[in-house]
């Protein structure tokens, strides 16, 4: 039995680890559009996912249970995140961030947990709270302010496109959340995650190849080191690993609601490192989105379901 102290220390070290969360995952998105400079968006989720997928398997492999297959039950799961969490979706914020704002991306992909409420409903037959409902109206009135004509090009072709893919990231990220909720596991999310990265792997390199052409093949540099190292052990591996031992030792309403200033850091680190212009519709936008992602967590705060969170 863990004593006051412990437990307070393990809590103090858990908070820790989620602030560092929160700024790794908001810085992510400039950083992120630095590297689309150099990569083609395609080859760089390739990048991430291979990277990530290697950490995941080189980890497990010197740990105490080692690399395990997945139950013949995990298989579906595996596969469905593998081609839609994986493959998809981190193809298409990567098209999507190489051709919209760094911050502006990062509030759009925010909108995942919205979109799995009207999901949950037809498909898992779930009855949602009226402040559930007014958050999902709520955030879909932030979607139409940053879409509004007043400050969106609509004629501008690469951005609409390049919006449409991060909208269809989001929704997909969606309903792997909803096969998640409704699949019954029988090993844990980081035994299968070297998996589900592998199985994405293989189509996401295949799409690559067929848009993007060869693979580039930068010079052996320090910049490429990083770049490697950035890719899986940092941005991978790390932010997987940091949220199930933060879900262990905080509330998941503590977690969740602390996890809101991620498009927040988004937005503001852009601007400070990419000297990004921000707009009216911008800031609104990201304010209903936020309040919308706070109402919804704040409906399930007495529920102990699992939540799938974005690592982007």
């Amino acid at each position: 039995m863990e004593s006051a102290g412990s437990t307070q220390s393990t809590q103090q070290h858990a908070a820790l680890l989620v602030a560092c969360l929160v700024v790794v995952w908001g810085c992510n998105w400039p950083i992120n559009k630095v590297v689309l400079n150099h990569i083609p968006p395609l080859w760089f989720a390739c990048l991430r996912v291979g990277m990530g997928g290697l950490t995941f398997f080189v980890v497990q492999a010197f740990g105490t249970r080692g690399i395990r297959l997945p139950a013949r039950s995990d298989w579906a799961v595996v596969i469905s995140i593998g081609l839609f969490q994986v493959a998809a979706v981190m193809g298409l914020v990567q098209l999507g961030l190489a051709n919209v704002s760094a911050g502006r991306s990062a509030i759009l992909s925010y909108t995942t947990p919205l979109w799995v409420l009207p999901g949950s409903i037809m498909i898992l037959g779930e009855r949602p709270r009226l402040i559930k409902l007014i958050g999902l109206l709520l955030g879909i009135i932030g979607v139409v302010v940053m879409f509004s004509p007043l400050s969106f090009n609509w004629r501008d072709r690469s951005a609409l496109i390049g919006n449409l893919y991060l909208m269809a990231a989001a929704a997909l990220w969606a309903g792997a959340i909803i096969h998640v909720r409704a699949h019954r596991w029988s090993d844990t999310p980081w035994a299968l995650a070297p998996w589900q990265m592998f199985v994405g792997l293989g189509p996401l390199v295949a799409l690559a190849w067929l848009v993007e052409g060869r693979p580039p093949m930068p010079h052996p540099s320090l910049e490429t080191v990083v770049l490697v190292v950035y890719s899986g052990p940092l941005i991978t591996a790390f932010p997987f690993w940091a949220l199930i031992t933060v879900s262990k030792n905080l509330p998941a309403l503590t977690t969740s609601l602390t996890l809101l200033l991620v498009p927040v850091i988004g937005l503001l680190s852009s601007v400070l490192f990419l000297s990004e212009q921000v707009d009216l519709s911008l800031i609104v936008g990201l304010i209903l989105i936020v309040g919308a992602v706070a109402l919804v967590n704040l409906a399930d705060a007495d529920k102990a379901e699992g939540r799938s969170l974005m690592v982007e």
